[in-house]
């Protein structure tokens, strides 16, 4: 089992230092010190406490994690790291608007020298849509119109997209990411006929929750056919995802290594190609996470 690359997560790492946000500063230094692959950050723009067609309820606490605004995140993050990628798993994108979400990524790409990955999802809770006056249905659509107008802008101009949820003619959008318009973009979408269809035609990784459930072999299966039917490389789909949030444990409540990376290889065995794993709860002070961050890396080529 050698994934090609490891990550860590930073929700609720603030818990790590008494709740100030410096502690996603400090795991990000380490992780990129000791070589991790990538760190990830996570996006709300508000949470509701009501019930949900798609889930009963939020599925967390709200003190859960700092939920800070993730491009601001990284941007700090990107100052005092050199290597590491910085990535989410995953930003709301039809919250934003495309051409501001153009220039969000592209001026992290431009602040870290290159090292995005972004991760891209449509969300599942409607109030945050509501609030934002942003219809909730045809988000998917949305995404993908996003997607593919943030490739025009970063191709340096003049741009021109016409789509059903945005449309601009002969305009520019600076700065222009180091990655250019292949910039490294990941969708964590649902793996039904359509997601896996858009994954393919766009050329992005997939980035699935194995905590939400569903087969994840199937899932990922699904989406290198895709590829394999759109003419590209199945082996060319990267595909990003996570342990569960919650570690095993033996009997005294301490963290099982052993039963927590049996998950690992099932994920592995389903086709993952880079690794995640949440720092908290797995780590209960920084003076852990050095231990923890050694042990994933053991998990990687």
């Amino acid at each position: 089992m050698r994934f090609n690359g490891v990550g860590v997560k930073l929700m609720k790492t603030q818990r790590l230092v008494g709740g100030d946000v410096s502690g996603a500063l400090e795991v990000a230094r380490l992780a990129d010190r000791m070589g991790g692959d990538e760190v990830h950050v996570s996006d709300h723009v508000l949470m509701s406490t009501s019930g949900h067609a798609e889930r009963e309820t939020f599925p967390y606490p709200l003190d859960y994690d700092g939920w800070y605004e993730p491009f601001a995140l990284l941007s700090a993050i990107a100052a005092v790291t050199t290597h590491v990628r910085l990535a989410s798993h995953v930003v709301v994108a039809p919250l934003r608007p495309a051409v501001l979400l153009a220039k969000q990524i592209a001026t992290l790409d431009a602040l870290s020298h290159g090292r995005v990955h972004i991760g891209l999802g449509t969300g599942w809770q409607r109030e945050e849509f509501t609030a934002a006056g942003i219809p909730f249905d045809g988000r998917l659509t949305r995404l993908v119109e996003q997607v593919e107008a943030c490739r025009e802008l970063w191709s340096g101009g003049p741009a021109s997209y016409h789509g059903r949820t945005v449309s601009f003619e002969d305009v520019y959008s600076l700065p222009t990411p180091p990655q250019g318009k292949g910039l490294r973009v990941s969708l964590g979408i649902p793996a039904g006929p359509r997601g896996v269809e858009e994954i393919a035609r766009l050329g992005v990784g997939y980035c699935p929750s194995f905590h939400l459930g569903g087969d994840l072999t199937e899932q990922i299966a699904s989406a290198r056919r895709a590829y394999a039917e759109a003419g590209r490389d199945p082996a060319s789909l990267v595909v990003t995802s996570e342990l569960p949030m919650e570690p095993e444990r033996d009997a005294n409540g301490n963290v099982d290594w052993g039963a927590s990376f049996a998950v690992a290889e099932q994920l592995y065995e389903a086709g993952v190609d880079v690794l995640l794993s949440h720092v908290v709860p797995h780590c209960e002070n920084l003076d852990e996470v050095e231990a923890f961050i050694a042990r994933l890396l053991e998990l990687r080529d």
